[in-house]
């Protein structure tokens, strides 16, 4: 596998004068003969047949090292989630012991299909990014985003692993959920992107849901949530125009005119698709009246259901302007797409786009939360599992005090997020079969903000954290560990930044006038007095305890402060309640 001439060995080898045992240049070595030292043929045929025994010896000895020590310090994991005692251990603490035999013996078959089937499809999806074709050879448009099969066999596994299905089929009552969570957890990681348009097709179906499934939209709710590959459906999400992402009110300027048979036709610009290959859509569109004026903020929009593709296979009167390039998630499609009379449906009701949206952005959001954990948790592994092989200073990474204290800091920032995960797809189970009650739905509509802004911002630094644990071969394209990275750094951008949140934060405490923070008070000293009867836990209750404390003077303080200076505290504010609920 390795060449036995290292590229070096050419330009500077060395020679041995036998007689002295001292090394001197190749170069002096030629000088000496070509000024004719007195030799017989005999005896230079001699000294020749040793300089090249003494130069392969040499390669031989430095190209064997260099395999053994490069396959030695591969770092690799098994069933991801046999090795990931957290989860196992939350598990088992918390699912109903029927519930939990029947999960544990799926997730251990699908931890297997992981390591044997899907890393090796995600990898290939990362070397084989879409290709988008305007023209064929005959100069007429066709507009196609060819994906690697490895991307569409994604798809396939997506549907036969129910990784939809399993949160709307409930068959585990408000368990149904929590379980749906820990395998996208657990694939996430191994996707190859394909985690980016199942977060779509999830809040596709939820916001469905949430209108009571529609005649119209039976098929498609029934295609989103398939277990069937070939009738599954991903849908995308295209809210982004070119005046920008989060300020939809201000930024959609597609136009939706109404048809005669009660359809719509969209006409506009979505400057950021993703998933542009999915198989519909929902997006946002202002309604002109009979004059063709619209009307605009907020109050203007409306939410549309549309197939991308026709009857035929055609287009829906959409044309591609060009694929994205972006810095990571290079596996999937994203695109700039002009609506020129696509086809709709309109499925909220007039001017309620927004209101009717909010279930896919909280879903989203949440599968954000998914990504960003299991991009942690993937790294830690690696590192760990690198520092059982990798020697260092003449002993093993692991044994070496300040490195184990590293991976151990950002062991403590993975357990605290992946609990914080599962303590909103708990509360999120308990909403949808309707078993939350008020508290909890007020709890679940703070901590969703909260822990999607913390944990985009921590899978950055972890990631780079880790990386560096890996020395020169984290910076090393063909390890995987950049990809890990560049994938994550997307995750405090997409659907919302960190301000952006923060401000959410700000705005779900005044609509609830107080409750939510009340209600999170309440349950952060509940769980204190739960974890003080524990001696070994003493240290961790009071610096909560503490940081509880200031965070009550703020909020007192707040109250007479005015909007500008809330604004400004809205991000340290924040990352307060996302610390103190994960200690």
């Amino acid at each position: 596998m390795f060449a036995c001439r290292l590229p070096w060995w050419r330009s500077i080898a060395t020679c041995k004068s036998w007689q002295s045992q001292h090394f001197l240049p190749w170069d002096s070595c030629q000088m000496l003969s070509v000024k004719g030292i007195n030799t017989t043929v005999g005896q230079e045929q001699q000294v020749g047949m040793k300089e090249k025994q003494v130069s392969e010896d040499l390669e031989m000895h430095l190209a064997r090292s260099e395999t053994e020590a490069l396959f030695k310090e591969q770092p690799e994991s098994g069933n991801q989630y046999l090795e990931d005692t957290l989860l196992r251990s939350y598990l088992k603490t918390h699912l109903p012991p029927k519930v939990l035999e029947e999960v544990h013996q799926d997730l251990e078959r699908f931890g297997n299909r992981l390591v044997t089937k899907i890393q090796p499809l995600s990898w290939e999806c990362e070397l084989n990014p879409p290709v988008f074709r305007q023209y064929n050879a005959w100069g007429q448009r066709v507009d196609d985003i060819y994906t690697c099969s490895a991307w569409r066999r994604m798809k396939e596994i997506s549907a036969e692993e129910g990784l939809i299905a399993e949160a709307y089929e409930r068959r585990y009552s408000n368990w149904s959920r929590l379980y749906q969570a820990v395998k996208l957890y657990l694939f996430s990681s191994s996707s190859g992107g394909f985690s980016c348009p199942l977060a779509m097709t999830d809040g596709a179906a939820k916001v469905i849901e949430s209108l009571g499934i529609p005649d119209s939209l039976k098929n498609a709710f029934g295609r989103l949530t398939s277990r069937d590959p070939k009738k599954f459906w991903t849908s995308g999400q295209w809210m982004t125009e070119r005046r920008g992402g989060s300020d939809v009110a201000n930024g959609t300027e597609t136009v939706a005119r109404k048809q005669p048979d009660g359809t719509y036709c969209l006409y506009g610009f979505k400057w950021f698709t993703s998933a542009a290959d999915s198989d519909m859509t929902l997006t946002l569109a202002r309604i002109a009246d009979a004059k063709g004026q619209c009307t605009q903020g907020s109050r203007g929009l409306s939410l549309f259901f549309l197939r991308v593709w026709d009857e035929e296979g055609k287009l829906n009167n959409i044309q591609v302007q060009r694929l994205k390039d972006k810095l990571g998630t290079r596996q999937m499609a994203t695109a700039e797409l002009w609506l020129q009379g696509a086809r709709a449906e309109l499925i909220s009701a007039e001017g309620r786009g927004v209101a009717a949206i909010s279930n896919m952005l909280n879903i989203t959001r949440i599968h954000n939360v998914i990504g960003a954990v299991a991009a942690m948790r993937r790294m830690i592994s690696l590192s760990r599992d690198y520092a059982r092989k990798r020697v260092a200073f003449g002993k093993l990474l692991k044994d070496h005090p300040l490195h184990m204290q590293t991976i151990a800091r950002m062991e403590v920032q993975v357990r605290g997020a992946f609990l914080l995960l599962m303590e909103i797809v708990r509360l999120l189970g308990l909403a949808e079969t309707n078993l939350a009650s008020e508290q909890e739905q007020l709890l679940l509509r703070l901590l969703v903000p909260v822990a999607k802004l913390y944990t985009g911002k921590q899978v950055s630094a972890v990631a780079v954290e880790a990386m560096e644990s890996f020395g020169g071969q984290g910076y090393m394209e063909d390890t995987g560990l950049p990809v890990i990275l560049r994938d994550a750094l997307v995750l405090s951008i997409w659907e919302g930044t960190t301000n952006i949140l923060s401000l959410d934060v700000l705005r779900c405490l005044a609509k609830s006038q107080g409750q939510v923070m009340a209600v999170f008070l309440s349950t952060v000293q509940k769980k204190l007095e739960l974890a003080s009867g524990t001696k070994e836990l003493s240290p961790a209750v009071q610096q909560t305890r503490e940081a509880l404390g200031s965070l009550r003077q703020f909020m007192e303080a707040a109250g007479s402060e005015q909007a500008l200076t809330m604004e400004l505290a809205a991000r340290d504010f924040s990352y307060s309640l996302a610390r103190i609920y994960t200690g």
